[in-house]
């Protein structure tokens, strides 16, 4: 039996079958898009989009004024798109209102280092 995936169980991880770990990623990638689907506009998708671009190519929390400038989008309305994306769990902003992650990537460093197909380097959320 080949295992590409451990299942945590209290204190043991216990191998499980790689098509029974793929299924589960699968599941829990259909429910992610559809959690995502239910974001109400383009404009929502182009910011979610943008800053999850972003933040790996600088490596830093993005402004919302940055992001205006770069969608051309008014200030004001990047922050209410940020506040609704934020209640959504979808992306984290720090106390200047930046934005820390996007998910799935994280400005801030955490143990799960990505290098993207561009090069990029940066951080899994």
């Amino acid at each position: 039996m080949k295992t590409n995936s451990l299942l945590g169980l209290g204190r043991f991880m216990i191998p499980v079958p790689a098509i029974i770990g793929q299924r589960t990623l699968l599941g829990k990638a259909r429910k992610e898009r559809a959690r995502l689907a239910s974001i109400r506009s383009k404009e929502h998708h182009l910011v979610h989009d943008f800053v999850t671009r972003e933040i790996p190519r600088v490596g830093e929390p993005i402004s919302p004024e940055f992001i205006g400038q770069q969608l051309k989008m008014p200030v004001g309305r990047v922050n209410a798109i940020l506040d609704e994306l934020e209640k959504k769990l979808i992306l984290f902003r720090n106390g200047q209102e930046a934005v820390v992650w996007s998910y799935p990537v994280t400005a801030a460093q955490t143990p799960h280092h990505l290098t993207f197909s561009t090069g990029e380097q940066g951080y899994a959320a």
